[in-house]
């Protein structure tokens, strides 16, 4: 029997929460909160399989939330949408930089979120086949969905731990960002090529404390590329 996705949904306006309410429970287990306190406390006492979060919230932000519970070491890789009414894309980066998976602007239809639902749990560890690939000190576990680089551990967002497998799976290839975007996000989905960069941007800034950031190289009016055979170059 296939397991109930729950999704917990940290929004303030109860006419979003009703409709997301009707809209969403026929696939999903859907329990909302009003407020970031009582999110966290929801996400101690049971962790969901995905959070959809409001920026603008009474007290503590969507971003301060993001902010605390990437700290938290049994739930920071759960997977965050956020759902807001800021438009611009200076936001739109920021809230990407700091740990959110995607971002969906207010108004969208329940259609859309619900594809942009899938397709980031998509990328969960479940759906690997158990199997390491390795460069150099660098493991990727698949079952386990971990990676170490020198036997320690590199904590990375769902999406950015999907780009660096893809890539070590694929040295010494240059992808375009629509190629990235196929490969990653899956065509269902509009991603503008920014949002690659982003991501991009934040993987290296994770692999530069351990003097890797160096693998992924931009390829100058190509794309990107994971390089293995540096001497070569």
């Amino acid at each position: 029997m296939q397991k109930t996705v729950t999704l917990l949904l940290v929004e303030d306006e109860t006419a979003i929460r009703d409709m997301l309410h009707f809209s969403l429970s026929n696939e999903f287990r859907l329990i909302d909160v009003e407020n970031v306190e009582k999110a966290k406390t929801q996400t101690i006492n049971q962790p969901p399989d995905l959070i959809l979060l409001d920026w603008m919230l009474p007290g503590e932000s969507g971003i301060e939330f993001i902010d605390w519970i990437k700290k938290q070491v049994d739930f920071r890789d759960v997977p965050i949408i956020m759902l807001t009414a800021k438009s611009k894309e200076e936001n739109k980066i920021r809230g990407l930089m700091t740990g959110a998976d995607d971002y969906i602007t207010k108004p969208f239809s329940p259609d859309e979120l619900t594809a942009r639902i899938k397709t980031v749990l998509r990328r969960g560890p479940l759906l690997s086949p158990f199997h390491e690939i390795k460069y150099q000190d660098i493991v990727i576990n698949t079952a386990k969905y971990q990676i170490t680089v020198n036997k320690k551990h590199l904590v990375l967002s769902p999406i950015e731990y999907k780009m660096f497998h893809f890539f070590m799976e694929h040295p010494n290839k240059t992808y375009t960002r629509d190629q990235l975007i196929t490969r990653i996000w899956g065509g269902n989905v509009y991603i503008d090529d920014r949002t690659v960069d982003v991501h991009i941007r934040r993987l290296r800034d994770k692999l530069k404390k351990y003097d890797r950031h160096h693998l992924i190289k931009t390829i100058r009016g190509a794309g990107y590329q994971f390089v293995t055979n540096h001497e070569e170059q």
